[in-house]
């Protein structure tokens, strides 16, 4: 007599269902269940793109360039050619979403300028892939927070391109801080910079998420918010400025300037500015202090404490390397992103305060 789990199996079958067992979301987990590498798909093949994340994609161990997304043919034809990309696995920004239908590709990256980091992040999603995400996040607090409710909603992860957090130095320094080896932190001081000479980037758009708080202070609030090991509760004042108004147009920021306040009436005093090289992290504990210089390079970073010398050297792009690798690890192994979605929420909350400070000239609650 035929067994009942043979037999409904072939009642199945016999009904027609067989998109029950070949439908394309139970072939891609099953295609991502098998793989021991992820395939990633890099979306504007901008810099950063081109000159860091491709070169780190050769280098990675659990994951690997697998497609592009470009809005310039020549591009497309460039990247195919060095990087052996199939034809299937490059699109254009209209035919985006047809990713959907790509088991190759397991994971978006989204490297855009930030004003289409939300439109991206949410139709990767939608689309079953997980999701990275360049910083700053998005523009606003009501973007990230879309981008991870539909991840949340599509069951996908969502990193943000937070490269220091998976790199040695900022890893020991939070050790420090976090256990308290040197005490509570009495006081943080942070600058992020460097003298930018371009006129018409995204950058240097308003529009496109342009202004130097959103990209170089994104590194200075986070010098701010890892090294104090706390979250601020106010912006105490903020000053926003400029020494090349045909360039930094109608108020956009070249240089801020900001002092938040921490529990305890602790206080940060940050910097960022696209014009001049300043990069820095200072953290004043009770029984000594952590300085980090330089502190968001690439590379070559180098920090000190009374409790000794940290260093760690690498070569670039190893940083990126790092990150795409711990980031795939924890994707194929189901573990919580080192930095998920939201880690960039905080920031631009942050971000959002210092611009209504500098604005109003008064003090800003979180």
């Amino acid at each position: 007599m035929m067994n009942k789990s043979r037999r409904d199996v072939l009642k199945t079958l016999a009904l027609g269902s067989s998109a029950l067992f070949f439908s394309p979301n139970v072939l891609l987990a099953a295609t991502r269940r098998k793989k021991d590498k992820l395939g990633i798909a890099l979306v504007g093949l901008g810099y950063y793109s081109t000159d860091l994340l491709a070169p780190a994609l050769q280098q990675t161990k659990n994951c690997y360039l697998a497609g592009i997304v470009t809005g310039t043919p020549a591009k497309a034809e460039a990247w195919k050619a060095k990087y052996n990309i199939p034809d299937k696995n490059i699109y254009n920004y209209q035919t985006f979403d047809t990713i959907a239908n790509n088991p190759d590709i397991d994971v978006v990256y989204v490297v855009l300028p930030p004003s289409m980091h939300k439109e991206y992040v949410v139709r990767a999603a939608n689309a079953g892939k997980h999701v990275w995400c360049e910083k700053p996040m998005a523009m606003t607090v009501d973007e990230c927070q879309a981008m991870i409710d539909a991840c949340n909603k599509n069951k996908q992860s969502l990193a943000i391109g937070y490269r220091l957090h998976h790199e040695p130095h900022t890893q020991e320094y939070r050790r420090i801080v976090n256990n308290k080896l040197l005490g509570k932190v009495t006081g943080v001081n942070c600058a992020a910079g460097y003298r930018d000479n371009r006129t018409n980037h995204w950058k240097q758009t308003r529009e496109l998420g342009g202004g130097v708080l959103y990209d170089m202070g994104v590194y200075a609030i986070q010098g701010a918010r890892l090294g104090m090991g706390m979250e601020p509760v106010a912006i105490v004042s903020a000053t926003t400025s400029t020494t090349r108004p045909e360039i930094y147009k109608n108020g956009l920021d070249e240089t801020t300037v900001a002092q938040l306040e921490f529990p305890g009436g602790v206080l940060a005093d940050i910097k960022t500015s696209f014009g001049e090289n300043v990069n820095f992290l200072n953290i004043t504990c009770e029984k000594g202090e952590i300085k980090v210089e330089p502190y968001s390079a690439y590379n070559g970073l180098k920090a000190s404490s009374p409790l000794g010398e940290i260093y760690h050297p690498y070569d670039i792009p190893w940083q990126q390397a790092k990150q795409m690798d711990d980031n795939a690890t924890s994707i194929m192994q189901g573990k919580p992103m080192l930095v998920p979605g939201e880690e960039g929420l905080r920031d631009i909350r942050v971000v959002q305060a210092i611009y209504k400070s500098a604005a109003s000239k008064q003090r800003v609650t979180i």
